[in-house]
């Protein structure tokens, strides 16, 4: 894959100007699994609750490849907290995110980004609306400011107009950006514009980066990149979420277990999705098939593992910390070539 290592020290652009850059999302259903967030809400309060917890979360991403510290912002603006009563912790959580995310860039030498997200109150054609997003964007990259952020992610926005309002804001401050979309069922936006016109769109604002995150899985991702790559000249950004999305069904909230249809609402998402998990031989497919196609922002979103980063990484010609630790069947028991008798090996079969 070429010269795919970053360089320690090095910014956002010059990384991806020399290879790959990867970014470990997924912070809310890796704690929801964890017992320290709550589904549905989904609001980061485990920063304040137990900001041990996400600094390890953030060092077990860097032990598996990622090169950058994502603040665990995601869904720590004001409405969010409006909405579980709590809009007085909303200055404390993100300093606190910020802070935890600082000191494990700064130990680890990888990149720190701050992160805005869909305020889910955001209407195109509601003026009110867009005035309110805006406040919220600015309290929260005012606090990434002054907290030293290397760059800013916007992600997992639906509305092209919430995005391109986001990155205004982002680029007062002249720092890096990376700007993705989540696309539903459909395939185009809300608005009307294909993926790949709402990337061009978002490339002529100023983004620094443009493209996909959450929603979709690495199958129904990947097309969509496509699109985008013929639409835009700068680089682009790919982060699925690990599951088996799939044509009859493009995004993980539209997934649906015949095998167990009695979940709440006939959903899976969002915590009974199990089924449908991507193994680390699939995203490395992914990886390796979104590299080629000339994606150099690389990660997983909602759902990823540690696990999964590694695989990304390695799929990239990596050797993380935590590739120490990689499968090595030839020690196995009973199907190991080194370790397994030959009556282990009669024995593999019948197990």
């Amino acid at each position: 894959m070429g010269n795919t290592e970053t360089r320690q020290g090095a910014g956002l652009l010059e990384r991806l100007d020399n290879g790959a850059v990867i970014c470990a999302e997924g912070y809310l259903f890796e704690c929801e699994r964890r017992g320290y967030l709550q589904a549905g809400a989904f609001v980061p309060e485990v920063v304040l609750d137990h900001p041990e917890l996400v600094a390890e979360l953030h060092r077990e991403f860097v032990h598996a490849g990622s090169d950058v510290v994502e603040a665990f912002t995601y869904y720590a603006h004001r409405e969010k907290l409006r909405v579980i009563g709590q809009e007085h912790l909303l200055e404390p959580m993100n300093r606190q995110a910020l802070g935890i995310a600082r000191e494990v860039a700064r130990e680890s030498g990888t990149l720190f980004a701050g992160d805005l997200s869909n305020t889910n109150i955001f209407l195109p054609d509601d003026e009110e609306s867009h005035r309110h997003a805006r406040t919220a964007f600015e309290e929260q990259v005012a606090w990434a400011v002054e907290e030293g952020v290397d760059f800013f992610i916007a992600e997992t926005f639906s509305y092209l107009g919430e995005a391109l309002l986001a990155l205004e804001v982002i680029k007062e401050t002249g720092l890096p950006s990376v700007v993705t979309l989540a696309i539903h069922q459909p395939g185009v936006l809300p608005e009307g514009e294909s993926v790949g016109e709402a990337c061009k769109r978002l490339e002529d604002a100023g983004a620094d980066v443009v493209g996909l995150n959450c929603a979709r899985g690495p199958q129904t991702m990947l097309p969509l990149l496509q699109e985008i790559r013929a639409a835009v000249s700068g680089h682009i950004a790919a982060l699925p979420v690990p599951y088996r999305t799939h044509a009859g069904e493009p995004t993980f909230q539209s997934l649906r277990d015949p095998a167990y249809p009695d979940v709440p609402g006939g959903r899976a998402f969002p915590v009974a999705l199990d089924p449908f998990v991507c193994t680390r031989y699939e995203i490395a497919d992914f990886t390796r098939d979104a590299y080629d196609l000339g994606v150099r922002y690389l990660g997983v979103c909602c759902g990823a593992g540690p696990h999964h980063i590694r695989s990304m990484a390695e799929a990239l010609g990596r050797t993380p910390p935590a590739s120490r630790y990689s499968a090595d069947m030839s020690k196995h028991s009973f199907y190991g070539d080194v370790a397994a008798s030959k009556e282990y090996k009669e024995l593999a079969e019948k197990l």
